[in-house]
């Protein structure tokens, strides 16, 4: 059995899951069957990754082959930002389970705390580039998630993108009925996120790791940005356990108790980020990793900065 995370709510999520954010729509079915073939059974997507019906085919065709039932998998959505004001939450996770084929999702997460204007574009921007806002309060948008949860369509809810005190102000809500069960967050040995995630998992929450690699296929990743997979340090103890860089890089949550969603299209290294569970890394291998931090951010939302609920600016 892979190691899992058990939520607040008694739920059970695999450690590894398959990202699917830029995974294109005609690679990202195969992608999925891959995964599920290698092992995995945990999938995370999202909306604004517009390729959900891509990734639904995947997850039905081997349903259908009778290679995993519905219920062994775990699937991740996100409710993105246009869709915050109350009146629109249930609609976009309707859309969501539609597009995936699915009656309900097991974790739907607020994509970020910033509701944007709804309408067609996922980024509603002005004349400087700045998304422009909807007005919404993410406590509101919040309550209606929870009616997701009682109403059958999802089974647990979280956050993503939430800084400690947005996280808080969840978790003081008056009358708040469920508490988040993740919050998905931008963490990689550039970024360990340590205060964060000690905050969260002393709260009952867990912590998801997105861009655990650090992203090199960002469109706006800069020639000269610094390499985790390359990274001598990574390197190193890649060699000392006869494994990749990449397996070092997803170890290093497994350790931390976090949930880790390396993204892939290709078969070889899908299976090669699944194939985790038979090492370990030692408290100096962890500790050198660690020194590697320096607070840096592939992604810095900078679209979202002006907005009253950006949550880069806090400390953590």
């Amino acid at each position: 059995m892979m190691p899992a995370v058990t939520l607040n709510n008694g739920a059970k999520v695999p450690i590894v899951g398959l990202g699917t954010w830029r995974s294109d729509s005609r690679k990202v079915t195969e992608a999925v069957k891959e995964a599920i073939n290698c092992g995995y059974r945990h999938i995370d997507g999202a909306y604004v990754y517009e390729n959900e019906e891509e990734v639904g085919a995947g997850i039905h065709a081997m349903i259908d082959q009778g290679v995993v039932k519905r219920e062994d998998l775990f699937i991740v959505s996100k409710l993105w930002c246009t869709f915050h004001l109350p009146s629109l939450v249930r609609g976009a996770c309707e859309k969501t389970l539609k597009d995936l084929k699915l009656n309900y999702i097991d974790l739907y997460l607020m994509h970020s705390p910033m509701g944007m204007k709804p309408g067609d574009k996922l980024f509603p921007t002005d004349e400087h580039g700045k998304v422009i806002p909807d007005g919404s309060n993410f406590l509101d948008t919040w309550e209606e998630m929870e009616k997701l949860v009682d109403a059958g369509l999802v089974k647990s809810i979280g956050i993503s993108n939430f800084n400690k005190d947005q996280t808080e102000a969840i978790l003081n809500k008056p009358g708040l009925k469920y508490k988040p069960a993740t919050n998905q967050i931008e963490c990689h040995p550039y970024l360990a996120q340590e205060k964060l995630i000690n905050y969260c998992h002393s709260k009952g929450i867990s912590v998801t790791a997105y861009s655990p690699l650090g992203s090199p296929e960002r469109p706006w990743a800069a020639a000269d940005e610094p390499s985790l997979l390359e990274e001598a340090v990574i390197k190193a103890i890649a060699e000392k356990h006869n494994k990749t860089p990449a397996q070092v890089l997803i170890r290093f949550h497994i350790e931390r108790n976090v949930i880790v969603i390396p993204k892939s299209v290709t078969p070889q290294r899908i299976k090669e980020n699944f194939q985790v569970f038979d090492f370990k890394l030692s408290n100096e291998d962890m500790k050198s990793i660690l020194n590697l931090n320096r607070n840096y951010r592939g992604f810095n939302l900078q679209w979202g900065s002006e907005h009253k609920d950006f949550p880069l600016n806090a400390e953590y």
